[in-house]
């Protein structure tokens, strides 16, 4: 074998789920872990590159790089989001893919299917600061939105709250709220489902956990829906009125600084003056290591503020790869046999 030989693991979909890799208490776990590696200065975190080829639907391209130094490891999430192809096409509004490559030599370790990590990780985060953020004895979670990462944090949301006894989603369409219900009430069979006609109202109102999960750029949830004690998980853009942040106790952001620099509803308010890093609580990196406090009071609202933090979707990255690695899943391929010009007949394919 040539000295020169380069090869790395691909990782379909199906060799992640076939590995266990659909893990929410894993990647979970790893995302408290790598905040606090974060803060600790073990991560390196470069900004993102975005690609918006149209402002109106905000199609974009994203490039998401981030090094585990610990792990000796840097990876990339290669990620696409258009929110308008379920409409307009039937198919799915985000797909990722990841590199990782190691950083003693520099060579790729993996190529691998990135969405599945990716939602993981925005679940993740939700669940996360629903510990440290919703009240212990939660027991109704209402949705806005039906798609993918409305039904992984409902997985994650029973994770750390199990005494969650009612499920109630509001849709665009009854059809979506039903094949919600479909999917995952057989998963959760203590739990009562309730399509909410489309009304967001009727799924929101008196909830102990909110989530909007959607791609609208529109004020869908309504200040007046969020009762005293409530938690609130903002997954998407603008997808509430600006009266909900400022009647809530407490905000707290996976990063507020990133925040400032992007499009949802806390970005809009900071950019026309409404709230700036005084009305901010925390980081959830704070709350993980202790540095702040949690949720305080039985009455308070709280609203969680999740923008995406690629270094954790580099650590669950790498965690599904080890996972399938000793599943024995994936498939080696090689990226070169050797250098290029130690390949044999190199100057007959050399054109000029």
């Amino acid at each position: 074998m040539s000295a020169h030989k380069i090869t790395f693991t691909y990782l379909s979909q199906e060799d992640l789920l076939e590995a266990g890799c659909f893990d929410i208490r894993l990647a979970m776990e790893v995302a408290e872990d790598t905040m606090l590696a974060y803060k600790d200065n073990r991560i390196l975190f470069p900004e993102k590159i975005v690609q918006i080829f149209d402002q109106a639907s905000q199609d974009r391209i994203n490039c998401l790089p981030a090094t585990l130094l610990d792990e000796k490891i840097s990876g990339v999430k290669w990620v696409s989001v258009f929110p308008g192809n379920p409409a307009l096409h039937g198919a799915q509004n985000l797909s990722a893919i990841f590199v990782l490559s190691e950083i003693e030599k520099g060579f790729p370790t993996a190529v691998m299917e990135g969405t599945l990590a990716s939602n993981m990780r925005v679940a993740a985060m939700g669940g996360i600061a629903a510990k440290y953020l919703s009240r212990e004895d939660s027991e109704v979670i209402g949705f806005i939105g039906a798609g993918e990462q409305a039904k992984m944090h409902l997985l994650s949301m029973k994770v750390v709250r199990p005494g969650l006894k009612e499920c109630r989603v509001a849709a665009k369409t009854i059809d979506e709220e039903q094949q919600f219900i479909n999917e995952l009430s057989p998963l959760f069979p203590d739990m009562t489902f309730v399509g909410a006609e489309t009304h967001g109202r009727a799924a929101m109102q008196d909830a102990d956990i909110l989530v909007t999960a959607t791609s609208a750029q529109a004020p869908l949830l309504k200040a007046a829906w969020m009762k005293p004690g409530a938690f609130y998980s903002h997954i998407g853009g603008w997808e509430d009125e600006y009266e909900v942040a400022l009647q809530c106790d407490k905000i707290v952001c996976d990063d507020w600084e990133t925040v400032t620099h992007r499009t949802q509803t806390l970005s809009r308010m900071y950019d026309e003056g409404l709230i700036s890093s005084a009305n901010i609580h925390a980081d959830l990196h704070e709350l993980v290591s202790g540095h702040k406090s949690g949720r305080e009071s039985d009455d308070e609202r709280i609203y969680f503020n999740a923008v995406g933090l690629a270094y954790i979707d580099v650590a669950i990255g790498l965690s599904m790869y080890h996972r399938a690695i000793r599943a024995g899943c994936g498939h080696t391929l090689d990226l070169q046999q050797c250098m290029i010009f130690e390949h044999e007949n190199i100057l007959q394919k050399v054109r000029l």
